[in-house]
């Protein structure tokens, strides 16, 4: 008798789900393989990495509006060859100037919903990719728009999981958001996965935008376009729009507090990056208006560890990075915040000193507690309610479908583009929100508006805690890297609080196992939910460890020995992330096979 076959081994890096790009003239990985088709096709025409990313930008907010739109937000890191720099576009929007904690208090909230009106934020996404444009483009904005309006306007093929989305949320649309119904149920029926469908709204306001920003410079064109959205016929629209009264997912009609004065005052800043130092790399992120640090920090206590002799896909480095995580993101939810309301110590969270005393609290056995450091002058407050609230919101919303499809309460997620052309110049941007599941279409515009402020406490004194004109924390985490002071690799993911886990083991893995970008993309992935959710219900689990079911048994048994909760999940199920990098003079890039919209290109 034949004896059985042995089985395959969970993973092996000799075998990927495709090639990492190589190349030397410009290469592109993102969240669809539309925008990486479209940003190649600028560098094809003699455009910059810019002008690539800015027109994969706006048609991603055309051909993923599950997971970004128009009325979203972008943070952007750039590397910018010509002046040897590096920079942070915030396209992180504020609260309305009507926004604050008592005004929730008179509504009898103590959350910000997570859909609907209330939860808007002046979106950003458009003056951050106009103003990269601006500064660092080449192209006029009518030509990098003209994708984005192809689509919308002739049709793309729908991807399965937008059809799913609309498809569960077409009882809300019918029943209490017309314009949203008119814009994603074309006929009164939900579009089929890979039809072709139209937003001739938002072709519509793109057309309009242009013609009348048309003539002078491209500079004067540029201007005149961000006039027309953030104080023109756009910001008017949704001023109107806001003045109603709709569902969200308190179960009670709100009126919306976001107007166009509101539009008016905001613009888009040009900031510094955080930058870390961890061996050859400098790793850069954005401010602690977001939750960058966190990735940061996480690097910061693993300095002092020997990753490099851990197995990459075994449980020595899932626990070890996991638990170094848990403190990071503790420290995430008691110290950052906005720091134009709030002084956040990064300096002290980054530091050897700190790092050093918060690393002997990585032990063998995983912890289930949520803990932060103590600085003096911080009051740290983390929310130790999150996992009753979980519980609660579990009971109330995990069996049936609860009142008119979970009033929008289903999630949304996020886009990712790395470019890097010929110059030697970087993009990676994490455009997100304006989530078509979430909040309603503006009528005549195609598009909702973000629901970031979901994202604020109403707990007064918090660096994150509700005030006008504030930016929420947001989750957004596009990522730079330099390589003995050279610009290296740019990269990221969607995934909420799941941005700076999966991207921070893909980098571990990179530096300390010399896998490629498509290894590092492919290996098995996981993640924890052991910290409160910056998205409503603002919930946590303790403890709780997500693998892919790749990792084999023994990885699973060894961690419940150490006491994760542990939760063995689809085989490829974690993470979304795509990279660029160069490197002895040849470009590189990977995009994830998980969800089958990833793609990369180059040549």
């Amino acid at each position: 008798m034949l004896s059985p076959a042995p089985s395959p081994p969970a993973w092996s890096p000799e075998f990927c789900t495709r090639p990492e790009i190589l190349g030397t003239f410009g290469v592109v990985a993102s969240t669809h393989w539309l925008a990486s088709g479209v940003a190649m096709a600028v560098l094809e025409r003699g455009g910059n990495a810019f002008d690539a990313a800015c027109a994969a930008g706006f048609t991603l907010q055309v051909v993923e509006p599950h997971l970004n739109g128009p009325g979203g937000d972008c943070p952007i890191i750039l590397h910018s060859a010509a002046t040897g720099t590096q920079e942070v576009i915030c396209g992180q929007g504020v609260a309305p100037a009507a926004a604050s904690i008592a005004h929730f208090e008179q509504l009898d909230l103590d959350l910000v919903p997570g859909t609907g009106l209330l939860p808007a934020v002046v979106p950003g996404s458009f003056d951050a990719w106009l103003t990269m444009l601006e500064r660092h483009g080449s192209w006029r904005l009518a030509d990098v728009l003209a994708f984005a309006i192809g689509y919308a306007e002739r049709g793309f093929p729908l991807v399965p999981r937008i059809s799913a989305t609309i498809s569960r949320i077409a009882p809300l649309f019918t029943a209490e958001w017309p314009s949203s119904a008119a814009t994603f149920l074309p006929g009164g029926t939900v579009p089929a996965p890979g039809s072709l469908f139209r937003n001739p709204d938002l072709a519509a306001t793109y057309a309009r935008i242009l013609r009348e920003s048309s003539g002078g410079s491209r500079e004067q064109e540029i201007a005149r376009a961000r006039a027309l959205w953030y104080q023109g016929f756009v910001a008017e629209a949704v001023g109107r729009f806001y003045e109603s009264e709709l569902i969200d997912t308190s179960n009670r009609r709100h009126r919306g507090l976001l107007t166009a004065q509101d539009f008016a005052e905001w613009r888009a800043t040009i900031e510094a990056p955080l930058a870390y130092d961890y061996g050859r790399h400098r790793l850069l992120k954005c401010g602690p208006w977001s939750q960058g640090g966190a990735f940061l920090q996480t690097l910061a206590l693993l300095k002092g560890l020997d990753l490099a002799a851990m197995d990459p896909v075994g449980a020595d480095f899932v626990h070890t990075v996991v638990e170094a995580q848990k403190l990071a993101f503790a420290d995430r939810e008691a110290f950052y915040g906005d720091p134009t309301f709030a002084t956040v110590p990064m300096d002290v969270l980054l530091s050897d000193a700190y790092n050093a005393e918060r690393r002997d609290l990585i032990g063998e056995a995983a912890s289930h507690a949520l803990r932060p450091g103590t600085i003096a002058g911080h009051a740290g407050w983390v929310d130790h309610e999150a996992a009753l609230r979980e519980a609660g919101n579990l009971a109330n919303l995990g069996a049936g479908e609860p009142t008119v499809a979970r009033l929008g309460a289903i999630g949304g997620d996020t886009c990712h583009v790395d470019v890097i052309d010929r110059l030697g110049n970087m993009v990676a941007a994490t455009p997100s929100g304006g989530w078509l599941q979430s909040s309603p279409v503006v009528p005549g515009t195609g598009f909702p508006i973000t629901t970031r402020g979901q994202m604020f406490w109403l707990k007064p004194g918090l660096p994150n805690s509700l005030a006008p004109r504030k930016r929420p924390r947001t989750t957004l985490s596009p990522a730079l890297c330099l390589r003995d002071g050279r610009p290296w690799m740019a990269f990221g993911t969607p995934g909420g609080e799941q941005q700076d886990q999966w991207a921070c083991a893909m980098f571990l893995r990179m530096v300390h196992h010399g896998l490629d970008i498509q290894q590092a993309i492919d290996a098995p992935g996981f993640h924890t939910e052991h910290w409160p959710s910056s998205f409503w219900p603002r919930s946590a689990r303790p403890g709780r460890v997500v693998i892919e079911s790749r990792f084999g048994e023994d990885v699973a048994e060894a961690l419940r020995a150490r006491g994760h909760a542990l939760e063995v999940g689809p085989p490829w199920n974690e993470g979304r992330l795509s990279a660029a990098r160069s490197e002895g003079g040849l470009l590189k890039a990977g995009a994830n096979a998980r969800g089958m919209q990833g793609y990369a290109v180059g040549r």
